[in-house]
């Protein structure tokens, strides 16, 4: 099955079956994973419909019209700067008869525009479709996977490339800026880089700034590129020169944590139950308190969607979901570990998206 084919049918037969009468798009991830159109509508409305019974209808700034058009949607109703936008939604309303009815509408609609349509249309009752996208884009295809893989191996290719040139002296932005125009140079789409040294490693979203690697500093970098808009998230910790004692038994215990939470993924398992098994490695070495974060996120188009891998989600994983296991200890004012690798449950288990982690902390510079 091509990428996408079928999902607007998946999604009205799942709106139907709950009894919502239409769902309601601006992301240009969400219309993107739905019909093959990414585009932002920034300060103009632009909203994707999809009517429970399989219809679809592109509201939109003629400025986009013609490129939604191209992107295969056959209903399109364009407005003009200084035209009111939200005529067209009324007339939507009116012609599907939305009023009264449940609307779903995505995670990132603007809270102007949606206190606007609902002083428009009072009789309707909007709602978060968060949930009702996610059940569709957690379980990815093979096509979806294979952009994962490449995705991974561009990060891992990167991380290899830099190894050799990364030494003490340099500057964290320095460090992000060479990985991720390596990114760039292997195929991928640069999304984001962390290069956290020293005392700045202790902070998990350490912005990268012109501090100076040192000799025998730990360097977290925390990276990932796109392919086709499927996203790679990866995070190896290295030593600056020859590193500390305490540095490789942190690294060993984050590494045994790792290691624990993907040997507990399997078909059916709550996704809760990897974060405890990573979890009860740290704390058992003494550092629970030193591990502030979950364990893992789901990833495909978005960094971060479901399945969440924390304390409290009994959801189980099934073959196809994609997501990271990213332990952490972090000791305020010295030193961070995090050692991340995105995975995909199957039947009998998992398969890793990226290259093993090293056995021990590389020394790099």
């Amino acid at each position: 099955m091509a990428l996408g084919s079928g999902r607007i049918e998946q999604l009205a037969g799942r709106m139907k079956a709950q009894g919502i009468s239409a769902f309601l798009a601006s992301s240009p991830i969400t219309m993107g994973y739905l019909h093959g159109f990414f585009e932002e509508g920034g300060e103009r409305l632009l909203l994707l419909a999809v009517h429970a019974d399989g219809r679809v209808r592109m509201t939109c700034p003629g400025l986009t019209e013609t490129q939604a058009r191209r992107c295969g949607l056959q209903e399109v109703r364009s407005w003009r700067d200084g035209e009111d936008p939200f005529a067209l939604v009324r007339e939507l309303a009116s012609d599907w008869g939305l009023e009264p009815g449940r609307l779903a509408v995505d995670d990132d609609l603007a809270a102007a525009r949606l206190l606007e349509l609902q002083r428009l249309l009072p009789r309707a009752s909007f709602e978060a479709g968060q949930a009702l996208l996610a059940s569709l884009m957690r379980v990815k295809g093979d096509a979806e996977l294979e952009l994962l893989r490449e995705a991974g191996r561009i990060a891992d290719g990167a991380f290899q490339d830099v190894l050799g040139r990364i030494h003490a002296g340099q500057r964290e932005d320095e460090v992000t800026g060479m990985i991720l125009e390596t990114m760039r140079r292997l195929g991928g789409v640069p999304a984001f880089c962390i290069a956290a040294t020293g005392a700045n490693s202790a902070e998990p979203h350490h912005h990268s700034d012109g501090t100076r690697l040192r000799e025998g500093d730990a360097l977290i970098l925390d990276f990932g590129c796109s392919v086709s808009g499927y996203l790679s998230d990866i995070t190896r910790t290295v030593a600056v020169g020859r590193a500390s004692a305490e540095l490789r038994q942190v690294y060993g215990i984050v590494l045994e944590a790792h290691r624990a939470g993907r040997a507990a993924i399997g078909e059916g398992v709550p996704c809760q139950a990897i974060d405890r098994a990573a979890r009860r490695v740290i704390t058992e070495a003494g550092y629970g308190p030193q591990f502030m974060h979950r364990t893992g996120h789901g990833i495909g188009m978005r960094g971060h969607e479901e399945p969440y891998l924390i304390e409290g989600n009994a959801q189980p994983l099934e073959p196809g979901h994609c997501f990271s296991v990213e332990p952490g200890i972090y000791l305020p004012g010295r030193f961070g570990v995090r050692i991340e690798n995105c995975v995909v449950c199957t039947a009998d288990g998992h398969a890793s998206l990226n290259e093993e982690p090293p056995d021990q902390v590389l020394e790099v510079g």
